[in-house]
């Protein structure tokens, strides 16, 4: 007889080690217990990360009268699995993707990763975006039981199976009692207490799931935690990481210790103000352009001046990897000569902002800006060239004061006010703008040029999009090629479309002495 139309499919999808086998044994010794045809099969998968099987087992929804034998497939078809467990988020995405899941489907699954071997090879961040893969999940499946089935695991001492195996008797979709289940467990022999324990917890998880309270992602806390701050300041700034989306939260630990390393905790302080500003203004549309902006607003209000210059280089840090990558052996002396050139805008930069307007106005109307330079070759691993340097570095807590701090913070409230203008409104076009500030690199004559850049594609591209002139739409295609074209060539050498404009230079006449104008000379 021909099982298709009265049978029921379970897959269940696991990574290696994982106990996938223990859990398919089990459902098939509940399934006889209980006097149903049950068949089980298992594909093992490639090993991506440590291996991945599918394991299916077909049984009867309820016993088969007289002495005909029903027909299991061997494999499962698409769309006609009726629940499927996935041990790991991506696991479930595969499935999904695969067709597995559908309007017919339970899905149980945990909500944990375990990045495959691509992820952790990509140069930047690999990692799949597990807000994505929720959201398809959710999506296809006509029921979804979802949690962190790894952190059940542990606390329990067991194998995920057990978690897996008590969920699915959580959420209603075996025809047998639960009981049943824990009689299976305890006839196995191994590890029952725990296995039993972790049954419990995911039993009580699927059929009631916890309200999902404001938490700090495992990666966020982890940070913090690396960072040794102080207990006070850590439970601060977890609190304030709560209300954020674990994606934001990452990112915004991330900016708060460069922030804090940067200047000082005030400061740090100041960036989450900025980011919950960002949070407010975004929605569930302009995620991927809120993650941009928090990561674009970290890396630029560290921006680099002479004094982290100075900073860096005279770090302990800095110094022992200089001696590994140099080789050195224990006793070895190891000199290293810093070679700086700094211009006056650099010496500006760091004056009070009032004087140093005064000293580039000057440089500008005599034409000593570009041209002003003295080279130094500083030796950084002596007495004096060690305390020069420091001496610079001892000047941040003078920065707020300091004419490239205005600057860059005056410029950085205008983005942060057109970020929050556009986030809501056209995600594409703030996806785009959470960009621009890629172009201010640097320091000295990379600074200004960056500068330049971001004057002109502010004036071209942004400013048409938030007064009307241009809709949304073009204004993101446009100054994203532009944005784009302008990283490739900063310098306007391929392109004079995205050349910086020259700055005016002053000329100055001199009168020329006569034939006629007398002479005098000296003995």
């Amino acid at each position: 007889m021909n099982a298709s139309t009265n049978s029921y499919g379970i897959l269940v999808a696991a990574l290696g080690g994982e106990g996938g086998g223990v859990l398919a044994d089990w459902l098939v010794q509940c399934a006889l217990r209980h006097g149903l045809p049950v068949q089980a099969t298992s594909v093992p998968g490639v090993a991506q990360r440590t291996g991945a099987t599918s394991y299916y087992i077909e049984l009867l929804r309820e016993p088969q009268p007289g002495q005909a034998l029903p027909v299991f497939g061997l494999t499962p078809v698409p769309g006609c699995v009726d629940v499927v467990v996935a041990s790991e988020l991506l696991e479930a995405a595969r499935m999904v993707e695969r067709g597995f899941v559908t309007s017919r489907t339970t899905l149980l699954s945990s909500t944990h990763r375990a990045y495959t071997t691509l992820e952790k090879m990509h140069m930047a961040d690999g990692r799949q975006d597990p807000q994505r893969l929720l959201g398809a999940a959710r999506a296809m499946a006509r029921h979804t039981v979802l949690f962190d089935m790894e952190a059940t695991t542990v606390q329990a001492g067991t194998v995920v199976s057990a978690v897996m195996f008590g969920a699915l008797a959580g959420a209603g979709v075996l025809p047998w009692p639960r009981s049943v289940c824990e009689d299976v467990i305890r006839a196995s022999g191994k590890g029952v207490q725990a296995s039993l324990d972790g049954f419990a917890a995911a039993f009580d998880e699927a059929r009631q799931p916890s309200k999902p309270e404001p938490s700090v992602s495992r990666d966020a806390l982890q940070v913090l935690a690396d960072a040794d701050l102080p207990p006070a300041l850590q439970g601060d700034w977890t609190a304030r990481l709560q209300a954020w989306p674990a994606p934001v939260q990452l990112l915004a630990a991330h900016g708060a210790l460069r922030c804090r390393d940067y200047q000082n905790e005030a400061y740090a302080d100041a960036f989450f103000n900025h980011v919950q500003g960002l949070v407010a203004a975004s929605t569930p549309a302009s995620d991927a352009a809120l993650n941009e902006a928090v990561r674009h607003l970290a890396l630029w209000m560290g921006f680099e001046d002479v004094i982290r210059v100075a900073d860096l280089k005279t770090r302990r840090s800095r110094y022992a990897r200089v001696a590994s990558e140099a080789q050195a052996r224990p006793g070895d002396i190891v000199r290293v000569t810093e070679h700086f050139k700094p211009g006056i805008d650099e010496v500006a930069a760091v004056l009070p902002r009032a004087l140093g307007e005064r000293l580039v106005a000057l440089a500008t109307k005599r034409g000593w800006m570009g041209k002003a330079h003295v080279g130094l070759h500083i030796r950084s691993t002596s007495l004096w060239g060690f305390l020069m340097l420091r001496g610079l570095a001892w000047l941040r807590p003078l920065r707020p004061r300091s004419l490239r701090y205005a600057q860059e913070h005056e410029t950085l409230a205008v983005w942060l006010g057109a970020m929050r203008q556009v986030l809501p409104q056209a995600p594409a076009l703030a996806l785009v703008l959470s960009g621009l500030p890629q172009v201010l690199k640097g320091y000295g004559d990379t600074q200004a040029r960056g500068r330049l850049n971001y004057a002109r594609l502010w004036s071209e591209h942004v400013v048409p999009a938030l007064t009307g002139a241009v809709d949304a739409d073009t204004a993101a295609n446009r100054l994203r090629a532009a944005l784009q074209a302008t990283l490739a060539d900063p310098e306007g050498k391929l392109n004079t479309a995205h050349r910086p404009q020259a700055a005016a230079q002053p000329i100055f006449w001199a009168a020329r002495p006569t034939k006629d104008a007398p002479t005098t000379t000296g003995a």
